[in-house]
């Protein structure tokens, strides 16, 4: 058999004849759908003219934005706020992962996904959950604690309130989002290494501080990257539970600047412009951390394992399912029951129960479009986001292609720009680009948005992976005469499975859940559940307990299809004894 040198086969893992090819199509094109759009934004920041008008530019904008009763304010609550529930959920969330990923506790897989079915509970959904579980008034826990202690007046629990905001958002995805992105990374690390660690008389808790959590720092520095980007696109759960006692943050009051009449949309664009500066400290700080090589933890000498901790892991088992619990089986209590209550809260009134929420919902003719609708479009996007992310990823990682740094750094830059900005960009780009004007009024724009605003987390969490897998493995393969398409399908495939069906998933649910990243890009035709839910829930129809009922349809339907694929993701990935 040839011999082939290693600088020849790197050479060959590159593609160098092809590669200016490729990388100058994945600017041209993520250039144009992701730049563009964030252009137009920018452009129409300084526009100082009315709707419809002339363009006239200047800084009145800016100027306008920054008098706005609250602003500051509103900056600090949101600084304040992220710093309150990541301070909680970001260490959480490791040591659960750690224990699925590294621990021989009963149940893991199972408890592993469930975090994925918390994940897949709209935030929107869970809050309304726990509005009827804490409402001061009529919340589930308030009445009972009030009916078993007839000397308590009013309800001990608030959700409207700072640790009511912190507390929903800790409920809805800023564990289990956290849990369910380093799980896989965790389960892939080499146990030799913590082996070495004990047999030198470590013990498993000085282990996982000295050996396993130092490896996996690119993994969790990309998680907490991750969560800062989304620092100002959060705003259904201080919409819902901060406005009623008039606690603004920074992106309820983009809303509104949106919402106004006449949409203040440069003001809006002129505030939102200020998250720019977030991603200036987050790049260097993750490029530098991800580039560092001897982080690998995958090799062609890889061996996975378990750790025992004996008694201790029942303790931990029921901890996390007590989590679990509130995480899923509280929120979705409250919704079930308060849709069967005539309204929910109120036990003096007659009926105290009825099916007429369940009625209005399924007679609905917006209904069975909304969810042929959704089904489609969180298809489409759990299909092509995997497969678009892991090659952008690929090509960051494992080449030296010029260009590389651009890409990396227009995928960040991008991600700033929150959901409901997002969408108005790209209906711009869409209205006012001519060969785009007929796809106006499809599933495709609705695709191409939910697609873009996940892309982030999908090449960050696909770089993750590859940066765990030694190069030798390729080499290898190549050196035994395999192509390009046999190491993939033998060598990578199965290493890469996990995450891969990790991404379809979290695109599902992300497409499938979305609101104000499609909420002006939709029009009545394509209209989805979670915007359905979403009219539900306005103040003017305030139909909570239908909202409720259609969220329930969105969490089947995501349950169902992540079974499936969970399955499959198991099948055909790394497998642990």
């Amino acid at each position: 058999m040839e011999q082939v040198e290693p600088r020849a086969l790197r050479a060959r893992l590159v593609w160098p004849d092809t590669s200016l090819y490729i990388m100058t199509a994945l600017l041209l094109v993520l250039g144009f759908y992701i730049v563009y759009p964030v252009l137009l934004i920018t452009i129409n920041s300084f526009n100082v003219a009315g709707i419809g008008a002339a363009s006239r530019f200047g800084v009145e904008n800016w100027r306008v934005a920054f008098q706005e009763p609250g602003v500051l304010g509103a900056l600090g609550n949101t600084l304040l706020l992220f710093a309150l529930y990541t301070s909680v959920s970001f260490p959480v969330a490791v040591f659960i992962a750690w224990t699925l990923a590294r621990v021989r506790l009963p149940f893991s897989y199972g408890l592993e996904f469930m975090f994925w079915v918390a994940f897949m509970i709209p935030p929107i959904s869970s809050t309304i959950g726990w509005m009827g579980l804490l409402d001061p008034d009529l919340g589930f826990i308030n009445i009972g604690i009030q009916r078993l202690f007839p000397s308590i007046v009013e309800g001990p629990f608030n959700v409207f309130s700072v640790p009511g905001i912190m507390w929903a958002h800790l409920m809805t995805r800023a564990i289990s989002s956290k849990v369910m992105l380093l799980t896989p990374a965790f389960r892939n690390m080499d146990s030799a290494m913590e082996e070495a660690s004990r047999v030198s008389g470590a013990s498993t808790l000085k282990t996982m501080i000295k050996v396993t959590l130092p490896v996996m720092v690119p993994a969790m520095v990309v998680v907490f990257a991750l969560n800062m980007v989304r620092l100002f696109e959060s705003f259904e759960i201080e919409q819902l539970l901060g406005v009623p006692f008039r606690f603004f943050v920074y992106s309820t009051k983009i809303l509104d600047l949106v919402q106004s009449e006449p949409p203040a949309y440069g003001q809006a664009t002129a505030l939102a412009s200020l998250t720019l500066g977030v991603i200036a400290f987050i790049i260097p700080l993750q490029r530098r951390l991800t580039e560092r090589r001897q982080f690998t933890t995958v090799t062609s000498k890889f061996k996975p394992g378990l750790i025992n901790i004996g008694t201790w892991r029942f303790v931990v088992f029921g901890l996390i399912v007590l989590l679990l619990v509130l995480l899923i089986a509280a929120p979705v209590f409250s919704l079930v029951l308060g849709s069967f209550m005539t309204r929910s809260g109120y036990f003096e009134v007659t009926p105290v129960l009825t099916l007429q929420h369940w009625k209005t919902v399924l007679a609905d003719n917006l209904f069975a479009e909304a969810f042929r609708n959704t089904f489609l479009l969180a298809g489409t996007t759990a299909i092509l986001s995997p497969l678009l992310f892991s090659m952008i990823a690929y090509v960051l990682v494992r080449t030296r292609w010029a260009g590389r740094s651009l890409l990396d750094s227009m995928i960040w830059f991008s991600a700033v720009i929150p959901g409901m900005l997002s969408g108005l960009g790209l209906l711009w780009m869409f209205l006012d680009t001519p060969f785009l004007k007929p796809l106006y009024g499809t599933l495709w724009p609705l695709v191409l948005v939910v697609i873009l605003q996940g892309k982030l987390t999908g090449v960050q969490l696909s770089k993750a992976v590859f940066l765990q897998v030694g190069e030798e493995m390729e080499e290898a393969s190549l050196l035994c005469g395999a192509g390009w398409l046999r190491t993939y399908f033998r060598v990578w495939l199965p290493l890469i499975m996990p995450t891969m069906v990790l991404l379809g998933t979290f695109h599902f649910v992300l497409a499938a859940s979305t609101t104000s990243s499609i909420i002006l890009l939709a029009t009545r035709g394509t209209m989805t559940l979670s915007i359905l839910a979403l009219e539900y829930a306005s103040p003017g129809v305030a139909l909570r307990e239908e909202a409720g009922i259609v969220s329930l349809f969105i969490v089947g339907l995501t349950v169902g299809v992540a079974l499936i694929a969970r399955a499959l993701g198991l099948r055909l990935g790394v497998q642990h004894n």
